[in-house]
């Protein structure tokens, strides 16, 4: 059985190990806040972007680009958006775990794929592995802004339209609540569900100068960059979410544990009291 002492350290270093969780969950859950305010502000640019090059799409004419057109794949990347530091519950597990599942059931050979990482936690999972990284971005601040991942995007843009990959597959955890994350894949590259989508839209008038091919050349990428940025954005809300509520569970665990120990302490210490008194009854019953 623990002595007093032993069970008054586990107490002292349970509530120190709770201070520092209920801590982080307070951080944690302004974080959130401005993270949905950032995904909220960026809504209005991806909407409008993505109206345009879909009007332009499915307009009919002549505009072609790379970008709009299925080809045989022959190597695919995986964009794969996690953190850099855990204590999120499942929230870099649950994706990490998605991504190898899917590289294991579609693929023999490592040439057959590449994967492009966000964050250190996505980093270190595919190095011990011996999966190739094409690209990898660590450190991003909790509020990134584009520029952040500027160069990241327009590298794996130009990877697809220079034919180095055939298919580009985003892989991130999509905020839905404060308590719900869903780990979520999409396929980014090729676009070719942008002409259903005009189809099925009420179209808007556009003069186009000076054509819609040039038009179509120059929004196609920085499309598909605002889709992973977009991505990206969804993916940080879900990332203080999922601490939030980790550091919530691990500050109620706390105070059950300290609960439970108190209990045993003072259970001790009252079986400590009873044998001293039995002790001293028995000891003056003794001298009698």
């Amino acid at each position: 059985m623990a002595s007093l002492r032993d069970i008054k350290t586990r107490i002292t270093s349970t509530q120190k190990t709770k201070q520092i969780t209920k801590a982080m969950h307070m951080v944690s859950a302004s974080k959130l806040s401005k993270a949905e305010e950032f995904a909220k502000a960026f809504d209005p640019y991806s909407n409008k972007i993505k109206e345009v090059v879909t009007s332009i799409a499915g307009s009919g004419q002549d505009a072609d680009h790379p970008m709009l057109q299925t080809r045989e794949v022959k190597k695919t990347a995986y964009f794969v958006i996690a953190s850099d530091r855990g204590l999120a519950g499942a929230f870099n597990s649950g994706v990490l775990r998605k991504v190898y599942r899917t590289i294991q059931d579609r693929h023999q050979s490592n040439d057959e794929f590449a994967v492009i990482v966000v964050g250190r936690m996505a980093r270190d999972f595919f190095q011990k592995r011996g999966i190739p990284i094409l690209h990898e971005i660590t450190g991003l601040s909790d509020q990134p802004n584009f520029a952040d991942v500027k160069d990241l995007t327009s590298e794996t843009v130009q990877l697809f339209i220079d034919g180095e990959i055939d298919e580009l597959v985003i892989f991130y955890n999509h905020f839905v609540s404060a308590i719900s994350q869903e780990v979520t894949s999409k396929k980014l590259l090729p676009l070719t569900d942008l002409q259903d989508e005009a189809s099925g839209s009420s179209k808007s008038m556009y003069e186009y100068e000076p054509n819609q091919q040039e038009i179509l050349n120059v929004l196609l990428p920085q499309y598909a960059e605002s889709l992973i940025f977009g991505a990206l954005l969804d993916s940080k809300a879900s990332e203080h979410a999922a601490r939030m509520t980790a550091m919530q569970n691990a500050t109620d665990n706390a105070d059950e544990l300290i609960s439970d120990l108190s209990l045993q302490y003072n259970r001790a210490r009252q079986a400590a009291i009873t044998q001293e008194i039995t002790e001293i009854v028995s000891g003056a019953a003794a001298l009698e």
